[in-house]
């Protein structure tokens, strides 16, 4: 789908997800893997493992349950193991609904780990052409209940800088002890501010965050993608997971990557019931370089009050 200003490209494998966010003549916002050429038609079966295919997923939350509630990998299953994800909600292709030049709209397989099947839109903004509508409805297969969140994934090149509103330092949780050999990052005037630094270094880390407004930022280049979401109270996200989370894992600039991460509230379904979550991608140009404060700036020019400090 296009409009004047943007491009973007969906693709029916791989569980159905996003391969490409650019603005008209620039590159792929999105970070895709070589596996999405070189491996094009994945094997799905519970013995599977994870394939990079990177760009925008979604899977299902908390991460420490994904292979407890299933009987097809009792190994998996005995380990509380939370990797790989599922591979029916990863792996396998969903099946076209709609391929409209404004919409795009698929259904995914029903996966026998998580007792889930995900249907996928991607709506174009008739009033804004710079953005992205993203619509995600999980529904419970299964004849008993199951609980879980919808959990979106945006995989981004490592050297983005990334701005995340958050209220206190106390509402961000690092995965690992933030010295030396983690990238650069900083908690100031309500706002986490994360960049990989020096990637030489191969960094790698997971942030846990309760973010105070329902969005974050990433500047790469020429280009800002603002992700806006429902704002959720703590009480309402598993307490192993936080609404936002970033996961960054350096690797050298050619080969790392950056999870924006959005978790919706945790939920019981019923038997068919269903529960829904979105997000809001606006890609912006940007002309200013790679300067925190002036980025800051054009954040607080776009409304987003938080950033006005």
């Amino acid at each position: 789908m296009q409009t004047d200003q943007l491009q973007l490209q969906v693709t029916s494998a791989f569980g159905g997800r996003a391969l490409s966010l650019q603005r008209k003549g620039e590159p792929n916002f999105l970070r895709i893997g070589t596996a999405v050429n070189t491996q094009p038609s994945p094997e799905v079966k519970a013995e599977s493992g994870d394939i990079a295919y990177l760009g925008h997923d979604v899977w299902v939350g908390p991460q420490s349950q994904w292979w407890s509630h299933q009987q097809i990998n009792p190994e998996r299953r005995a380990a509380s193991a939370n990797w790989p994800p599922d591979p029916w909600l990863s792996l396998a292709p969903a099946q076209w609904l709609q391929r409209d030049p404004d919409q795009l709209r698929l259904r995914g397989a029903a996966s026998p780990v998580t007792g889930m099947q995900l249907e996928k839109t991607f709506r174009l903004d008739a009033a804004h052409p710079d953005t992205v509508h993203v619509q995600v409805n999980g529904r419970n297969i299964r004849d008993t209940p199951v609980a879980w969140d919808l959990w979106f994934n945006t995989r981004v090149h490592p050297n983005t800088r990334v701005f995340v509103p958050v209220s206190s330092a106390d509402d961000i949780r690092v995965d690992g002890a933030p010295d030396a050999s983690l990238p650069d990052h900083q908690w100031q005037d309500g706002m986490l501010t994360l960049r990989a630094g020096d990637a030489s270094r191969g960094p790698r880390g997971k942030w846990f965050v309760q973010p105070s407004a329902g969005w974050m930022a990433g500047f790469n280049g020429r280009q800002v993608l603002v992700i806006r979401f429902a704002h959720q109270p703590v009480s309402a996200i598993h307490p192993q997971q936080g609404q936002v989370e970033l996961y960054l894992d350096a690797g050298g600039i050619a080969e790392g990557l950056l999870e924006l991460e959005v978790h919706a509230p945790y939920k019981t379904l019923q038997p068919g019931q269903q529960m829904q979550a979105t997000e809001q991608w606006t890609l912006l140009a940007w002309e200013g370089g790679d300067d925190a404060k002036a980025q800051r700036a054009f954040l607080c020019a776009q409304q987003l009050q938080e950033a006005c400090r």
